[in-house]
């Protein structure tokens, strides 16, 4: 089936409750990249070195990949539902009180909250969307995937046409937006079904003791070095206006959701998806060295292009997190982001103290070592990391028998959160 179809079961024929919580996902997705445009605003603002602001970055991830062995846990005590309106609840209050900083470190601190919010709701929207999605999970995972393409793009785009006028009106109107899809998810969203099993805190740990899952966590955690250098520095480098920079992560952002929603399927099932992850790695190395090193103009467009190499990358990844193990998909995908996550608090923290210890080009160097460590990890560890064919085929765009029904998706759990 076609899961753009319109009739039933497709994609754009989905209930209230898959768009409330799709809708709702956009939103959190948005909250990742929003202050990539206003760092230097924020810096200026609150008299911060770029090392300070980048801490905004650091403290978010750090308490997600934390969360991450919290997630599940609650999420099979209380129910999906129930777990989506907390996290939401948290980032509408973090987000909120972020906007009234008058410090750094206050906002470091709100920032600390609202990561947990974050957590706590795109860990589960995934599984939410999949239990309540007509026409089984296919057009459920494409519309996931779409919206946090969607939020990855309008992320920077919403933070530069409010920063523009104040860097705290960004996190105001976060909070709104996540007011209303708390809304909309309380009307629309039913409660359902909760798992068989709960979760334990140390369940996903355990799961890390699989080869392949190890495997792919430890090359996720240097891609994701990377990439959120890419992410919180690259906006210091550039030092454009928040609508500029804005406009340079809108790009970046719409080629992040093409790559991973239309093109890394088709290269999967054509080359197979540890060639695929591979070769982008190497290529996001050389794009992210060219980008340290070139012009600025050529830093811009390097700085859009490494979203298409991103956006290729998170979909793979996500596929082996969830795939390659024998752990039930909730429990794999909490430890894979439990380790990949300290890696994108680690970068934010560590690309401006190179840059005062070195110069401005060597964290990039930094970065583009970590994303081929990313791939010599895919090479050394290819038998371990390789899915089954069946499962390669489905996940690469060509559904088969084996592909879980929703049903199933909702049985699992709801911490399938690995883009």
């Amino acid at each position: 089936m076609d899961p753009f179809d319109a009739g039933a079961g497709g994609l754009l024929k989905q209930p209230k409750s898959v768009w409330a919580t799709a809708g709702a996902s956009v939103v959190a997705f948005m909250g990742i990249g929003l202050v990539d445009p206003i760092l230097p605003s924020i810096a200026q603002g609150l008299d911060a070195t770029a090392s300070q602001v980048s801490l905004l970055f650091t403290s978010y991830f750090l308490i997600t990949a934390v969360a991450m062995l919290v997630t599940g846990f609650v999420s099979s005590r209380i129910g999906g539902r129930r777990t989506l309106l907390l996290g939401l609840a948290f980032v509408v209050v973090f987000a909120g009180l972020a906007g009234t900083s008058g410090s750094v470190g206050e906002l470091v601190g709100f920032r600390a909250g609202w990561g947990l919010g974050n957590a706590l709701f795109v860990s589960t929207a995934l599984a939410v969307i999949v239990g309540a999605a007509a026409g089984g999970s296919a057009a459920a995972i494409l519309l996931y995937e779409s919206a946090l393409g969607l939020g990855m793009a309008c992320g920077p785009l919403l933070g530069a046409l409010l920063g523009d006028a104040s860097w705290r009106y960004p996190f105001f109107g976060t909070a709104f937006l996540m007011a209303v899809g708390f809304l909309c998810i309380a009307v629309f969203l039913k409660e359902q079904p909760k798992p068989a099993r709960k979760t334990s805190l140390l369940d996903p740990i355990k799961a890390l003791g699989h080869g392949g899952l190890a495997s792919a966590a430890v090359s996720a955690f240097f891609y994701n070095y990377t990439f959120f250098t890419v992410l919180a520095f690259t906006p210091f480098v550039l030092n454009m206006s928040p609508y500029r920079s804005g406009a340079v992560f809108f790009a970046w952002g719409v080629l992040l959701a093409v790559f991973s929603v239309i093109v890394a399927p088709r290269l999967q099932k054509r080359f197979g998806s540890l060639k695929v992850l591979g070769g982008s790695l190497v290529l996001l190395a050389a794009d992210v060295l060219v980008l340290g090193y070139g012009s600025h103009t050529a830093a811009v467009v390097c700085t859009i292009l490494s979203g298409a190499f991103i956006g290729v990358n998170n979909t793979v990844y996500t596929e082996l997190a969830l795939g390659v193990s024998d752990a039930p998909r909730p429990v794999a995908s909490a430890g894979y982001n439990f380790v990949r996550w300290f890696a994108a608090a680690a970068a934010p923290f560590f690309a401006p103290k190179i840059e005062e210890w070195t110069d401005v080009h060597i964290p990039f160097v930094v970065a583009a070592l970590t994303a081929v460590a990313g791939a010599a990890v895919v090479v050394v560890r290819r038998k371990a990391l390789t899915l089954p064919q069946a499962l390669d085929s489905a996940r690469a765009g060509a559904p088969t028998a084996e592909e879980p029904e929703p049903k199933q998706a909702t049985e699992d759990g709801v911490t399938v959160f690995a883009n």
